[in-house]
């Protein structure tokens, strides 16, 4: 300390610089640079409200114009607080910083703990480098700086709600409902909430002491329980109500057509709402989207005859509504309607497909505002669900049960009008004409949340194929359903685990016989010809697929590339995965055209090699043509690096193959290792469904 305050006062001169010859005193300190337990200063009538005995804090400065070394310019402070007592008698207490810091550096004091709750404590600070004194902080233009402790907590919350009342069954997945909280306490400043599984965050009464409202929109069905606490103005808790409510699935459709009428049909018959009278170019009796519940659909033919209409309106569009569909376009290269509703001069709402000079995509339009992305294929099926919430003015668009576009901002609309499938109104008269199939058009007066629009654009899967590799009879190994067999290739043995007629600890001549990989046998492949064949493509590469294996390597060090599953074309494999060592990892190579040496698109998991220890992996390829993905799955998970944008896809013509793939040379990359559980499936498995292929012979609910 002797020596800062020695520095303060003496000047030394340095070659090339020059010092202020007098010292001038520290700044007085602001206000803006106050703090009472890291609150701003609180000055006047409005005290800060803290919930114990606060540390002030301080920056203090000496001025730029003292231009000392900078080892001089030291500042320390002097505080004081004061208050009166019960008694009406002023108290004060006084703290000096210890030693000096830096200019503008934070100067503390803890005040001391005979400083009294519930009554109006003052302070302020001056700053001194040893030599000069500043103006305390609350002289001239500055003020002091003023705080209570509060050593109350606030009283719980109590919580009520019209829409989902307290242990009660109510209305439903995607439907809001208000929730009021409101504390006794009069010092109330805020609510802090936290809904089971989200959203959590903090409501403000209008005043202090006042109640709030959260707004909710549930997102899944079955007991959900809201939990609140309040706080006061000193930062205090309250302690915690919990809201139990139970929340019912969300309610159905206010309209809905199937459009699987009988071949002949002039109108199509509603699941709910009114009939939908049909033109002329309307043909019942249309085919479905595989994997879904739908028997049949409708075809329109592009022309003035091909819609459906209800002469009424099906949605209120100043209110939150849905609309979906599947949709199959019979072209992409203008812009068609899928469903709209009419105004007296246009279109309220539009869903359908938008063609322009930058490219075709999905659209769902409200007024001005629109939503587009994803896109669309000639022939090719696609689920359309576009939202408007009422509740944020946001629209959104899901295209195969995924959101595409970036959501927009719409005002409400006025459409008094009929609802329309398959055009859109233009000024008198119709335009926009869809042409190809439809069906399942549904219209809700709700919230239609992210999970339900990816099950309403849900096909389910179909199981092609499942090979357990435990036995093999004349070189063929069997399909579990009676499917086509796996061809064994010389090389390739099926290989049995012990039969449980001796134990080898027990027994000394009993054989050590390493167990399957899953079950009872699995395929032994030599790394030189070995491999195995299932006669056909299996799956349609061109569409969404999926196919799993369990595989483990028989080298912790393998010297070459080796492939555990391809499916050729004429040129090159459709894709493969394979097992690279100089990258240590599993990889997915998909070229993008059926060529030798066309461009790849490589995706991988970096897994150390087996070297013929313990249970191998679990490998899935997952290609989904609704979101134009493909990924690779080690173990049940994926990750980004594992995950490819894919749009378009070409279809194979080659039988798969088990342990070998295409190269520039002909059959090669063969594996040396064991191979199991050969699952192959027409569509997407999700997510939550991977994990299941390729444990116990398991294979996914697909439900």
């Amino acid at each position: 300390m002797a020596a800062g305050c020695c520095a303060a006062a003496v000047v030394t001169a340095l070659p090339g610089t020059a010092h202020a010859a007098e010292n001038l005193p520290p700044r007085q300190p602001v206000v803006q640079d106050l703090q009472t337990n890291f609150k701003a200063c609180a000055t006047g009538d409005a005290p800060a409200y803290v919930p114990v005995v606060p540390v002030v804090t301080a920056a203090l400065y000496d001025p730029e114009e003292d231009n000392q070394p900078a080892e001089a310019n030291m500042v320390g402070g002097e505080f004081e607080a004061w208050w009166t007592d019960a008694s009406g008698a002023e108290q004060r207490r006084r703290y000096v910083s210890p030693y000096q810091q830096p200019s503008g550096m934070a100067q503390r004091w803890q005040l001391p703990s005979d400083v009294p709750a519930d009554t109006v404590v003052s302070w302020h600070v001056r700053a001194t480098d040893g030599t000069a004194t500043s103006a305390w902080s609350s002289e001239g233009t500055g003020a002091a700086c003023r705080f209570v402790v509060d050593r109350v907590s606030p009283d719980k919350p109590v919580v009520a709600s019209a829409e989902y009342p307290a242990e009660q069954w109510r209305d439903g997945v995607g439907v809001y409902g208000s929730f009021t909280v409101d504390s006794p306490s009069p010092d109330v400043v805020a609510y802090e909430y936290d809904f089971m599984g989200g959203p959590r965050g903090t409501a403000r009464p209008a005043e202090p002491g006042g109640a709030a409202t959260i707004r909710f929109l549930p997102q899944r069905t079955g007991p959900i329980y809201l939990s609140v606490r309040a706080v006061d103005r000193a930062g205090r808790s309250s302690a915690t109500a919990t809201h139990f409510f139970y929340v019912n699935p969300g309610r159905a459709p206010i309209a809905h057509w199937r459009l699987a009428d009988a071949a002949g049909s002039t109108s199509a018959a509603a699941e709910t709402g009114p009939a939908a009278r049909a033109g002329g170019g309307v043909t019942f009796g249309g085919p479905a989207p595989t994997g879904t519940d739908l028997t049949a659909t409708a075809a329109l033919d592009g022309g003035r005859g091909g819609f459906l209409t209800t002469d009424a309106p099906a949605a209120d569009l100043r209110k939150t509504f849905a609309v979906s569909a599947w949709v199959r376009p019979a072209r992409t290269d203008r812009t068609m309607a899928v469903a709209s509703q009419d105004t007296a001069d246009g279109a309220g709402f539009t869903l359908g497909l938008r063609a322009e000079d930058s490219g075709t995509t999905w659209s769902f339009a409200l007024g001005d505002a629109r939503v587009s992305g994803g896109l669309p294929e000639t022939g090719e099926w696609a689920h359309l669900l576009g939202l408007h919430d009422a509740e944020t003015g946001r629209t959104r668009l899901y295209v195969n049960g995924h959101e595409v576009g970036t959501p927009a901002q719409a005002a409400p609309a006025v459409a008094s009008g009929a609802f329309q499938i398959g055009r859109a109104r233009h000024g008198a008269g119709y335009g926009h004409r869809w042409q190809g199939d439809l069906g399942d058009v549904r219209v809700h007066d709700r919230v239609v949340v992210a999970e339900e629009a990816a099950w309403l654009a849900h096909r389910q899967p179909q199981r092609l194929g499942h090979w357990s590799l435990e036995t093999a009879t004349d070189g063929t190994s069997p399909e579990r359903n009676g499917g086509t067999p796996l061809r064994i290739a010389p090389g390739a043995t099926i290989h049995r685990g012990p039969d449980g007629s001796c134990v080898p600890d027990l027994d000394p001549e009993c054989p050590v016989v390493p167990y399957a990989l899953d079950g009872d046998g699995h395929l032994a492949l030599d790394g030189a010809s070995g491999h195995a064949v299932a006669d056909g493509t299996v799956v349609d590469t061109s569409d969404s697929f999926t196919l799993g294996v369990v595989v483990r390597l028989a080298d912790s060090e393998p010297a070459r590339p080796m492939t555990v599953l391809s499916l050729p074309g004429q040129h090159t494999d459709a894709f493969k995965v394979r097992y690279e060592p100089t990258a240590h990892s599993w990889q997915l190579v998909v070229p993008e055209r059926d060529e030798a040496g066309a461009p790849e698109r490589v995706v991988s998991q970096i897994v150390p090699a087996d070297g013929g220890e313990g249970q191998g992996h679990r490998l899935a390829v997952v290609y989904d043509d609704g979101s134009d993905t493909i990924k690779l799955y080690v173990d049940g998970y994926t990750n980004a690096g594992a995950t490819a944008d894919l749009p378009r896809t070409w279809r194979a013509t080659g039988p798969l193959q088990i342990g070998r793939g295409l190269t520039a040379e002909g059959p090669g990359e063969y594996l040396r290792g064991d191979v199991d559980e050969v699952q192959a499936y027409a569509g997407a498995l999700r997510d939550r469904d991977i994990p299941a292929l390729g444990h116990g012979g398991g294979e996914p609910c697909l439900c």
